[in-house]
């Protein structure tokens, strides 16, 4: 199948998905402004340019022909938008990467949605938030990414299109080499610097989230891409079991035989640096039966092997800069002291 990929080539999600679309034989592009050179095979071609300008490389796609468009990176809906009308006409279908903070639940953690959260698990037909570009307040200005960031109007303009065959895949919180995130990083820290406890929010310590490993999130990126059942369907992506937070902590512990504990206090006797902006009291876990039963998907890279990549990947490459504040041990220490009192 030919396929044409946009983005793909930042290391991580959308890399992984090309390489598997690849060995799998079939004829993929790279569409990318060539800032960031992932190790792709040299059977897998590359067309430079802009997605701002995406329409001016109509003649290029023309000839290229994609059946199925594979849109790694959208963010804004003038993306979406311009996707849509550059392929009407162009290709079979196109299948895109969303999230699932669409969800009401999602808004409701970070206190910017009001009402009743959603059942749990979240299924795809469950309501999103009603309040849109949820990282706008973290914004500079209008011009920072994140004052238009939104994948509800992203999702709305790909699955709305009547000539344009959509596919939206919901993404979880995804882990593994190459996650900019650096999910495991405040943990494993503490770890390896022999620590013997870790702080968490008490209400923290039980919520729940659907999380991914990076290999087999790309598994379902290149299932949805060259399985026709896919077209005009939405699906969650994520583990069937979602672990509490002070679960998560301790899983990875395990993995690398650190013997400390997991302590769960109140808020307000944690040290300001662990304190949470966020509400923690309804989990945000997504039910992730539909592209099982549908498309046949399963997780290839058990946990417990991914949690050891993972963790392999995060000792060998840390975060660039790392705030000291954040790991402020003499006032965990001091709060854990105040603990202990606070429960005789």
């Amino acid at each position: 199948m030919n396929i044409l990929v946009i983005g793909g080539t930042g290391g991580f999600i959308g890399t992984l998905a090309v390489l598997k679309l690849a060995a799998a034989g079939h004829a993929v592009t790279v569409f990318h402004r060539g800032r960031t050179n992932a190790d792709l095979p040299p059977d897998v071609r590359h067309l430079l340019g802009d997605r701002e300008r995406l329409g001016d490389f109509s003649d290029e796609f023309r000839r290229l022909g994609p059946r199925v468009v594979l849109d790694t990176y959208l963010r804004f809906e003038r993306e979406a938008v311009a996707l849509m009308q550059t392929f009407r006409g162009l290709a079979e279908r196109v299948v895109a990467v969303s999230s699932q903070d669409v969800y009401r639940t999602y808004g409701i953690l970070w206190r910017n949605e009001v009402g009743p959260p959603n059942a749990t698990p979240i299924a795809e037909d469950a309501p999103l938030r009603s309040a849109l570009y949820p990282y706008r307040r973290m914004a500079e200005g209008p011009d920072d990414p994140k004052y238009d960031y939104d994948k509800i109007p992203v999702e709305r303009a790909v699955m709305s299109d009547p000539e344009l065959p959509g596919t939206v895949l919901r993404l979880p919180a995804t882990y593994g080499p190459g996650d900019r995130q650096h999910r495991l990083f405040e943990y494993l820290k503490r770890m390896d610097d022999g620590r013997p406890f870790i702080l968490l929010g008490s209400e923290e310590a039980r919520w729940r989230q659907t999380h991914g490993y990076v290999e087999n999130v790309a598994d379902a990126l290149a299932l949805a891409a060259t399985d026709a059942r896919a077209a005009e369907r939405v699906f969650n992506v994520g583990e069937e079991e979602a672990r509490s937070r002070a679960e998560w902590v301790r899983e990875i512990g395990r993995a690398v035989g650190w013997g400390g504990e997991v302590v769960a206090a109140p808020e307000s006797l944690l040290p300001e640096h662990l304190r949470s902006p966020a509400s923690y009291e309804h989990d945000l876990v997504a039910d992730t039966s539909r592209i099982r039963k549908e498309l046949g998907y399963e997780e290839r890279v058990p946990r417990d092997e991914a949690l050891l990549k993972t963790i392999a990947w995060e000792r060998a490459n840390p975060p660039a800069e790392v705030d000291p504040r954040q790991f402020d041990y003499r006032a965990e220490d001091d709060a854990l002291k105040k603990i202990k009192e606070n429960a005789r």
